[in-house]
C-alpha cells in the first residue's frame, strides 16, 4: 500500500487540484492511503474532511515581504513547521509527497528532502509561487498547468479539473441546466462570473449594458458574488449570488466573461467554451498571463480591467457574441489547449516520480 501526503492549501485554486488528484488516486486504487497537509485557517480545513480525507495540519507561516518583525521571528517558526511536517512523514510512513504551492508546501518540501521522501510539485498558474519554485529546485518531478510557465524542470500536465466538470456533456445537460436557473435552453447564454466573492468591475459593466445583450438575441446568467447587492432578474436576464452548480452554468454557457483564475481559464478551455476574459489588476499579474495561452489560440480575447466597462460591452463584446463564426473560431481554438487530462497526468508524473 502507498501512503500519499498532499501539501496545499489557502485558496480553492490550490485546494480543487489537489483533491482533483486525491479522487484520481483514490479511484484507482481503493487501498491507497491519502493524507491531506494543510493550515487550520485555510480553505482546506473545510473542504478536505467534506470530501473524506485525513487533514493533517502544519503552522501557517508566511514568507515575510518586508523586514518587520515578523521577518525576525521567521526563521523559528519555519524550523518549527518544518519539524511538524517531518514527523508527520515518519510517524505515518509517507512514501511520496505531492505539493500544490500555498502555506503548507513550502515547509513540506524541505521536510521531503530532509527525511529522503521523494516530491511532485505542481504549479497552478501561470506566474509560480515562492512556494513551488523553491520546491522545484529539489523535486522529483515538476508539473504545470500552462505552457511557459517559468519553473525549474517543469512538464505541462495541466490542471487536474473535478470529476463532475471532466465527465460534463454539456449538449446533453443542457435542458437540466435551463430548467435549473429558468433560461430557455434554445436561445444563447452568457455565463458572467467573478469568482465567490464577484467582481465589481464586472458587475458594472453588466448593470449598464446587459439590456443591449438581451437584445442582441442572447440571455445573460450573472453570478454577482456574496455580499454584493442582487440585480433584480428580467426576462432573458437572470441574476444569482454564486453558482453552487458550476457544471450546470458550464452546461449552458455559449460564452463566457470571467476573471482570468487559473481554474477558471483551464475549466473552461477544457470545456472548449469561448471566453472573454477580464483579469483581475491587483497583484502580481498572473492571471493575464494565466489567459495568455488561450488568447494565443485563439480560444479567449482580454479585456484590461479599467477598459471594461457598460460601453466596452455595447461596442466590442456584443458585436463579438453577433458573429457565430468567430465564436466558432474560438471553440475551435479551445480543443487545441484545453484538457481534461490534468488528473490522470499529474498521476503519471507521481508515478514517474517514484522510480527516479
Amino acid at each position: 500500500m502507498t501512503t500519499y501526503l498532499l501539501a496545499g492549501g489557502g485558496t480553492a485554486g490550490h485546494v480543487n487540484p489537489l483533491l482533483a488528484v486525491a479522487d484520481g488516486l483514490r479511484a484507482r486504487d481503493d487501498r491507497t492511503e491519502i493524507l491531506v497537509l494543510g493550515t487550520r485557517e485555510g480553505l482546506e480545513s473545510r473542504l478536505v474532511p467534506e470530501r473524506g480525507y485525513e487533514l493533517l495540519t502544519v503552522d501557517k507561516v508566511p514568507f515575510p515581504r518586508r523586514p518587520d518583525g515578523a521577518a525576525l521571528r521567521f526563521p523559528g517558526r519555519f524550523r518549527r513547521a518544518i519539524a511538524q511536517v517531518r514527523a508527520h512523514l515518519r510517524d505515518r510512513g509517507v512514501d511520496v509527497v505531492v505539493g500544490f504551492g500555498g502555506y503548507a508546501a513550502a515547509p513540506a518540501y524541505i521536510a521531503a528532502r530532509r527525511e529522503k521522501v521523494p516530491f511532485v510539485v505542481h504549479e497552478a498558474n501561470a506566474r509560480p509561487g515562492l512556494a513551488n519554485i523553491l520546491g522545484a529546485r529539489w523535486a522529483a518531478a515538476s508539473g504545470v498547468a500552462f505552457a511557459g510557465t517559468p519553473l525549474r524542470g517543469a512538464q505541462v500536465v495541466g490542471m487536474p479539473l473535478r470529476r463532475e466538470l471532466v465527465d460534463l456533456d454539456t449538449a446533453a445537460r443542457r435542458p437540466e441546466a435551463a430548467a435549473a436557473f429558468g433560461l430557455d435552453a434554445a436561445r444563447p447564454v452568457l455565463l458572467v462570473f467573478g469568482g465567490s466573492l464577484g467582481a465589481r468591475r464586472i458587475n458594472e459593466a453588466l448593470a449598464g449594458s446587459w439590456p443591449d445583450i438581451v437584445a442582441a438575441g442572447w440571455q445573460v446568467l450573472h453570478a454577482v458574488g456574496g455580499g454584493n447587492e442582487l440585480p433584480a432578474s428580467a426576462e432573458g436576464y437572470v441574476a444569482v449570488p454564486y453558482l453552487d452548480r458550476m457544471d450546470l452554468a458550464f452546461a449552458l454557457a455559449d460564452a463566457i466573461v470571467a476573471r482570468a483564475g487559473s481554474a477558471t481559464v483551464s475549466e473552461v478551455s477544457a470545456l472548449g467554451i469561448p471566453a472573454f476574459y477580464v483579469p483581475y489588476a491587483v497583484g502580481n499579474g498572473e492571471q493575464e498571463l494565466n489567459a495568455r495561452s488561450a488568447v494565443a489560440a485563439g480560444a479567449a480575447r482580454l479585456i484590461p480591467d479599467a477598459e471594461f466597462t457598460a460601453e466596452r460591452v455595447r461596442t466590442q463584446l456584443v458585436p463579438a457574441l453577433s458573429d457565430g463564426d468567430a465564436l466558432a473560431a474560438m471553440r475551435a481554438g479551445a480543443a487545441t489547449v484545453g484538457s481534461r487530462t490534468g488528473t490522470e497526468d499529474v498521476i503519471a508524473l507521481i508515478d514517474a516520480s517514484r522510480t527516479r
